[in-house]
């Protein structure tokens, strides 16, 4: 997995732990011996056995083996051990042997560490280019007056607009002049950013440039215009694609791109025909590293599949027909030759094949044709109704359209009661209709789709499959139900099969996907963690179907996890954080699954299995309403605090309505500069609030303790606008608002911490998109939190997740897509990467071919680890 521990396993993915070991000689036995001393001054235990199992026998969990590794590595005369190692060989005398083979040939009888391929020391990370806190504040200061600029800019735009739709004299005019001035509206929205990219960068090109300087301003300002540009919410459409090739993508014909993670340098996007990009992957052609920017390319080839939450690193590329599992990366330099399948983090050869749906007809002619009847439906339906609808509201609500009047002016009792009546009607009236409309609208259009009946895209069946995974993952009704006993009726009405699901008040958390709910099935005592994407929908170039995914009974399904319709587990898995669901080989029954690619753990540990007596009936039955009460108080909290954060709104929109007429368009670019900042202010009150303005301590409790239910209340706090701060100074202020110990001049690109206060960051860390911070964990009745703390000037990669209890020196670096597990270690300066994450011997993939993804590593790199190429 181009790691350390990939030198000293010697069991490769399907080998039994001592497969290839020999007979335990002397070096051997002095390694068992110091093991065992270190494991013992570990668990406080006088001596250990080595033949004593870690779980079964001492009793340690995955916190207690991570302590151990952790004083393995700061141990001169002994290899280093990764978390792989521990449960593939889960002995002392099986550990051992398997760091023998990994020893160098002792001198005099002195064992040495084991070096790497190519160096005797790992070469350490590079130094983070640290900027003046000169730079860091001109950088935000400029990016706050390009927001202000944009603010007002929009705002002589839109009252200009609604003054010439509203001097239409009938409703046809009034249509026409909506759709006329909305119609130009959207197509400036999604030019800008071509023009912009175009006039401030020109054509990008693979290079690094300073984080905060004045470069990287013009850097930001083209990416916030294409995460601002509604053109993200028509991926999975051929306009998608041709939108990407007017910022300078060279992209292929037939070339289906599902993921809204927009590329920023497009001119370093090659796309080769008939290439699928399934939903939540990264290819993005830069990173944040040390301080800096890269620049890279990524280059894929005819026919080639990107599958869901995979990641391509900047410099990356795939030949023709490769293809790259789900939950799978590609690190910097790294390249699948053309033909070939990988699979993990780093990416490892398999022979799987991830295209599972056979193809059908779709020539140009259906591509162009829907992409036509979209801009019809888009310019003749939803913009002017949109319009329109504004201005329909402003006419049928005196309330709002008297405020235009400069000569009427209401007293503040009669704008509050008019704020207090309208935002409570919108606010509950749009919930309300929505979930009708949710439980009704997606039943009637899935009556068109048969399931594992293959379709070709673009035409209706597509059309209504689109529509239905579109409607029904709304954020706000799983941020509403979930972590509680009422998640479990949402999700059975909008159509998952609940019927064996037995209540524990935690079934599912606030983040669950899927491409349909009608073919979704879960079995009795499962629980599901937040994160969960079930994959229950094939795409090929051609063609797609939908497939029933079934996840068996009395399962764990830990955070962020992939789970596809043809998953190969059972009843009674532990699936681990950010695990790659199986999707070959015997069906896995009673086991735990950890990595990616996977690999066998323990079901459950002992300080897991401790309040397993709470979910016995008797327990249950009295827990289980304790919870559900105190849930529906907390949805009642946030329904209110929601609902008052509207209100608030409301009433600074009446007050600017006001103020128009005497001070014009000044006033709604202030009025949306006060709606974001209000926002974060807002909801940082609220969980300061909610915490008490304590910082959290690490706990150790059941589900079923109040202590849980009162923590699952902060993470019911709205945190979606966060994004809208990433790339600038005001992410920081907003964390330390927030209680997260940050340091100064840190680059936070889109990461998140679900625990603010148990987190701290050091000076001048690099935070990548998709990155996370998670201070906890639950395993099925148990929840676990601890502190976690990045020295500075650390480096999370793209989508790389962080545990709790964790430790990363200064200039430390976690490479993309990584996994970095409880209790872990990390020395200063050292690179780790691999899902489990562990020490890198070299920069990944720097021994790797760069260029056409026809080239193959070489040797060296193939003796170091397990590589892509």
């Amino acid at each position: 997995m181009g790691e350390k521990s990939a030198e000293v396993l010697i069991p490769g993915p399907d080998e039994p732990p001592t497969a290839r070991h020999g007979s335990a000689g002397p070096l051997t036995m002095e390694t068992e011996r110091k093991l065992a001393e270190v494991l013992a001054d570990v668990v406080c235990v006088d001596s250990v056995s080595a033949d004593s199992h870690f779980f079964e026998d001492l009793g340690a969990n995955s916190l207690v083996m991570a302590q151990f590794c952790a004083r393995v590595r700061k141990d001169p005369d002994l290899p280093s051990v990764s978390m792989k190692d521990i449960y593939r060989n889960p002995t002392i005398r099986n550990l051992a042997a398997a760091l023998a083979d990994a020893m160098p040939t002792p001198v005099d009888g002195q064992p040495r560490r084991a070096p790497s391929v190519h160096s005797a020391v790992p070469a350490p990370a590079a130094p983070t280019k640290r900027a003046s806190t000169f730079s860091y504040v001109l950088c935000g200061t400029l990016q706050l007056l390009v927001f202000l600029g944009y603010s007002f800019v929009t705002g002589i735009v839109a009252a200009r607009g609604y003054d010439w739709v509203s001097e239409g004299g009938n409703p046809l005019t009034i249509y026409c002049r909506a759709l006329l001035f909305g119609g130009l509206g959207f197509l400036a929205v999604c030019l800008l950013p071509i023009a912009a990219k175009w006039i401030l960068v020109g054509r990008w090109k693979a290079r690094e440039f300073p984080i905060w300087g004045l470069t990287y301003v013009r850097f930001w300002i083209v990416k916030v215009l294409l995460h601002a540009n509604p053109m993200i919410f028509l991926a999975g459409n051929p306009l998608y694609v041709l939108y990407l090739r007017a910022l300078g993508a060279r992209i292929g014909k037939g070339v289906t791109i599902l993921s809204r993670s927009i590329p920023v340098c497009t001119d370093l996007l090659t796309v080769g025909e008939g290439a699928v990009i399934r939903k939540d992957s990264f290819f993005l052609c830069y990173r944040a590293h040390a301080g800096l920017i890269q620049t890279g390319p990524v280059t894929l080839g005819r026919e080639v599949l990107v599958g869901e939450k995979a990641v391509l690193d900047i410099d990356t590329s795939m030949g023709d027909r490769a293809q790259l599992g789900h939950a799978s990366s590609l690190y910097r330099g790294q390249s699948i030759p053309a033909g070939e399948h990988r699979l993990g983090s780093p990416a490892y050869p398999t022979d799987l094949d991830f295209v599972r749906v056979e193809p059908a007809r779709c020539g140009t002619l259906r591509r162009t044709w829907f992409g036509f009847a979209t801009l019809l439906q888009l310019f003749l339906l939803y913009i002017p109704l949109f319009v329109g609808g504004a201005y329909m509201l402003f006419s049928w609500v005196p309330a709002l359209g008297n405020r235009l009047d400069p000569t009427d002016v209401d007293s503040y009792s009669e704008m509050f009661s008019d704020a207090l009546l309208m935002s409570a009607v919108l606010f509950f009236g749009l919930i309300i209709g929505g979930l009708a409309g949710l439980f009704t609208i997606p039943r009637l259009l899935n009556r068109a789709i048969k399931p594992d009946q293959v379709y070709p895209l673009y035409g209706f069946q597509y059309a209504v499959q689109r529509v239905i995974a579109l409607t029904t993952n709304i954020r706000f009704f799983t941020w509403l139900f979930g972590d509680s006993s009422y998640v479990v009726h949402y999700l059975r009405a909008l159509g998952y099969d609940l019927t064996q699901v037995e209540q524990t008040g935690s079934n599912f958390g606030t983040e669950v996907v899927h491409e349909s709910p009608f073919h979704v099935s879960v079995g009795r005592g499962t629980m599901v963690a937040d994160g969960l994407s079930i994959i229950n929908a094939d795409f090929s170039s051609s063609s797609f179907k939908v497939s029933r995914a079934t996840i068996g009974p009395h399962n764990f399904i830990g955070n962020n996890i992939a789970y596809h319709a043809g998953a190969r587990t059972g009843a009674n898995c532990l699936l681990a954080t950010k695990v790659m669901v199986p999707l070959e080989g015997d069906v896995r029954e009673g086991i735990g699954l950890l990595g990616s690619p996977s690999f066998e753990i323990p079901r459950t540990v002992e300080r897991d299995a401790r309040f397993d007596h709470l979910r016995a009936a008797e327990e249950l039955r009295q827990n289980l309403p304790r919870k559900n009460r105190y849930n529906l108080r907390s949805m009642a909290l946030f329904l209110t605090l929601r609902w008052l954060h509207a209100f608030v709104l409301t009433v600074v929109g009446l007050l600017t309505l006001n103020l128009y007429g005497a001070l014009g368009y000044i006033v709604i670019a202030v009025y949306l500069a006060f709606t974001l900042a209000f926002t974060a202010a807002y909801f940082a009150l609220v969980e300061r609030c909610i915490a008490r303005f304590r910082p959290l301590r690490p706990q150790l409790c059941s589900i079923y303790d109040p202590y849980f239910w009162w923590h699952e209340r902060l993470w019911k706090v709205p945190d979606r606008h966060l994004m809208v701060f990433n790339g600038t100074p005001f992410k920081n202020l907003i964390w330390r608002m927030l209680g997260v110990r940050i340091g100064r001049r840190v680059f936070d690109d889109g990461c998140y911490v679900t625990e603010r206060t148990l987190t701290a960051i050091g000076d001048d860390c690099t935070l990548n998109i998709g990155s996370k911070i998670q201070c906890h964990s639950q395993e099925d009745g148990t929840f676990k939190s601890d502190r976690t703390t990045l020295g500075s000037g650390c480096t999370l990669g793209v989508a790389a997740h962080v545990h709790y209890g964790v430790n990363l020196g200064d200039h430390s670096q976690l490479a993309p897509d990584s996994f970095l597990m409880k209790g872990e270690e990390v020395p200063p300066y050292a690179r780790w990467g691999g899902n489990p994450a562990a020490e890198h011997q070299d920069d990944p993939g720097r021994h790797l071919a760069v260029g056409p993804a026809t080239t193959t590593a070489t040797s060296a790199a193939s003796d170091a680890a397990p590589t892509a190429s």
